[in-house]
């Protein structure tokens, strides 16, 4: 029965990470300012080039997502992204520790992406996809 359910579930996992990336993303463009400052605020070189690449990374791996586009290769580079962005804006070891709790379950859900990006980039976006249907051909 589950294995009936793989393509709508494929579906689901691409479209509910990109609620996640795309809003995130948008907001980098739209709040350009404030995301250069928040990337200067822990040290980040080139904080401008940063905020830059971020919103980048976020919009367009989230469109290759949402049409399941270069699906595995977008997934893979939002992991790598998500992990590193987790060590320096989620350092909950750095914090005070009244803070540590938020910065904790931030840097672990954040591990938890990590994950099922890792899992999209295993297993591809399913025949629901532009790259599914190029396989099928």
């Amino acid at each position: 029965m589950l294995s009936s359910l793989q393509n709508p579930l494929a579906l689901a996992s691409r479209l509910l990470f990109a609620a996640l990336f795309l809003p995130a993303g948008i907001a980098k463009l739209t709040g350009f300012a404030g995301t250069v400052g928040y990337i200067s605020s822990v040290g980040l070189p080139m904080p401008t080039v940063a905020a830059a690449v971020a919103a980048v990374v976020e919009i367009v791996g989230s469109l290759a997502l949402i049409v399941g586009f270069g699906t595995r290769f977008a997934a893979l580079v939002l992991a790598f992204f998500t992990l590193v962005a987790s060590f320096f804006f989620h350092a909950y070891w750095s914090v005070p520790a009244d803070a540590q709790m938020v910065q904790q379950l931030l840097f672990f859900k954040n591990i938890a992406v990590v994950g099922g990006l890792l899992a999209l980039t295993a297993f591809g976006a399913g025949a629901w996809s532009v790259d599914g249907q190029r396989a099928a051909r």
